[in-house]
């Protein structure tokens, strides 16, 4: 397989050598292809910063009568919401594994804690949920250029960031199962009768019920303890804040034996490999644990090539990797995962940084609907300022209500100039910005919205993961955003056995094939099959039936809500362009 980064060095000298060859020496252009041209639009046209498309499906456009393409037609049966359809994470974790969206890494092998493959649906949401960030951060603004630096760089980046030095998480071993966990992640609580009683110590993991879980262990104590009296409430702490003599009550989560515990240590995340042919202490390098410092190590490369003026931003998709102590919660957790970062430079005033703050909030809020996050299960938390890294200003998070506990999805980060000004100290280079109109030489301060993929597509999957009733009966149903969704229409034949519907059917496949992610399914009543689309979130079914052939009509249903409703073939591909892109 040729490599991408030949590819596109060959694509480049492609283009580049018919202006060598009719001897053009000055004012030598790049002649991309209309396809792989990095910029399509012209430098005068004018376009939304942040082109938000609304998560409510429209009404199509078109001819519109009602036509059954089964027997029992669902255009007129309602579709009533199930009233006791509860899902947990196991459920999330069996429909991704059955449905083809993520499969356990080295599963064969018994599998590999913390590391995960996304299979050929998970691989399309992915790229969706990719290819429509950079689209509405990137491509619809005016004020932000794109970047892909390496996944491994000089380890002076890692030392001069403090990630060597203090990128670590603390952890306690069980000296007993030799199970490691995270100690800021593992809680314990006192166990005592308001009578002042001690009976001695619970602890759970950090999870959405870990205060029930205290509580039901602390009645099992002190039944097997036989004391009496009314049991205190329990304040559960982090392990990594107990005192020796607390930590010598506090019980092992693998054993339940108290004193079991390591005292807290730090643990360095990052993964450590070998770069050239020695292995000694000069060839060790590091596997970026974010992909944050790629961006402020090319600033000035950036700012100066691309003619960019503060305030804008660099976005960044890439991998990162982080030896997690316990990686958990499928991929919310996992210790290869992948971020959309945006490093927004702004001038280091004061009064500058709060509505530069504030509207990042806000176009990443908003931007999550746009989506299909739902709103209900999202909220802010704002970080108090003792809680704050050393050099941030402010930190606020969008936090998800997942199965297991709310937690971060996203954050948006006031990291002043603490990274450049360390680059420049570390590097002995200058990254200082000159403002053309005033003169004014300083150093950009920097806004930060982060999100990681993989907790986004499940948080998209647990926002979309529903069931309802339709006729009567249960169905499973993804509700995926239509520019998300990883497929976005099912063509169907009525017939398989009419070769004047295949044809017509294969012909509006094949168009719309060009551009979106179909497919073609002839097997099964009409029903089934809208029933096996429903499950994987595909929004639009098209139905190519006798009459197709008389008027040039299909049948499209909308996932939701089942209607059925006849369109011109001719205004199929307009209303796809729609409801999927939002134009």
């Amino acid at each position: 397989p040729m490599a991408i980064h030949r590819l596109a060095l060959m694509t480049v000298m492609s283009s580049f050598l018919p202006m060598i060859a009719a001897g053009a020496k000055r004012n030598a252009r790049l002649a991309f292809a209309p396809s792989l041209a990095p910029m399509r639009r012209s430098s005068s046209s004018s376009f939304t910063p942040l082109a938000l498309r609304s998560a409510m499906l429209k009404r199509p456009c078109g001819q519109a009568r009602m036509v059954a393409t089964d027997s029992e037609s669902e255009s007129k049966t309602e579709v009533v919401a199930n009233p006791d359809f509860k899902f947990n994470m196991e459920d999330v974790v069996s429909v991704c594994k059955r449905r083809g969206f993520i499969f356990q890494s080295s599963e064969i092998y018994n599998g590999f804690n913390g590391f995960y493959d996304y299979g050929p649906l998970g691989v399309e949401l992915k790229q969706n949920i990719k290819k429509t960030w950079w689209r509405d951060m990137v491509h619809r603004r005016d004020d932000m250029v794109g970047l892909d630096s390496s996944i491994i760089a000089s380890p002076s980046i890692w030392k001069s960031s403090g990630h060597v030095d203090g990128f670590s998480d603390p952890m306690v071993d069980c000296k007993v199962s030799k199970m490691r966990y995270r100690a800021d992640q593992l809680f314990f609580g006192k166990v005592e009768t308001e009578e002042g009683e001690m009976i001695g110590c619970v602890s759970v993991m950090e999870s959405g019920t870990m205060q029930e879980e205290a509580e039901k262990q602390a009645k099992k104590m002190m039944q097997k303890a036989q004391a009496k009296g009314k049991l205190k409430p329990i304040e559960l702490k982090e392990v990594a804040e107990a005192t020796a003599e607390e930590l010598a009550l506090v019980p092992s989560p693998a054993t339940g034996e108290p004193g079991s515990l390591t005292p807290p240590r730090a643990f360095n995340l990052m993964f450590q490999t070998q770069v050239g042919a020695l292995s000694d202490a000069s060839s060790v390098a590091y596997l970026r644990p974010e992909t944050a410092q790629g961006i402020f190590v090319n600033f000035k490369n950036v700012q100066q090539t691309a003619r960019t003026k503060v305030p804008f931003g660099i976005a960044q998709v890439g991998k990162a990797f982080r030896n997690e102590i316990t990686p958990r919660n499928f991929i919310f957790r996992s210790r290869e995962f992948e971020q959309m970062e945006i490093e927004y430079f702004i001038p280091p005033d004061d009064d500058a940084w709060p509505t530069f703050h504030k509207e990042w909030i806000d176009n990443c809020w908003n931007w999550l609907l746009s989506i299909g996050v739902k709103e209900e299960l999202i909220d802010l938390d704002v970080h108090a300022k003792e809680k704050l890294a050393h050099y941030a200003r402010a930190c606020t998070d969008i936090a998800f209500k997942f199965p297991f506990g709310r937690s971060e999805l996203l954050g948006v980060a006031a990291r002043g100039d603490f990274d450049l000004k360390a680059h420049a100290e570390g590097s002995g280079k200058k990254v200082e910005y000159t403002c053309e109109e005033t003169k004014r030489k300083y150093i950009p301060h920097v806004i930060e919205p982060s999100i990681g993929v993989d907790r986004l597509f499940l948080a998209l999957v647990c926002s979309a993961f529903d069931e309802d009733i339709v006729g009567g009966e249960k169905r499973s149903v993804l509700r995926f955003h239509p520019s998300i969704a990883p497929i976005k229409c099912a063509v169907f034949p009525l017939v398989k056995n009419k070769p004047e519907i295949v044809s017509k059917a294969r012909e509006i496949y094949e168009k719309l094939q060009m551009r979106y992610n179909v497919v073609y399914e002839t097997s099964g009543a009409i029903g089934r099959r809208y029933r096996r689309m429903d499950e994987v979130g595909t929004p639009f079914c098209v139905t190519v039936d006798f009459d197709s052939l008389e008027d040039d009509t299909v049948t499209i249903r909308e996932r939701d809500s089942t209607e059925q409703r006849r369109i011109k073939i001719n205004e199929l591909y307009a209303f796809l362009s729609k409801e999927v892109d939002g134009i």
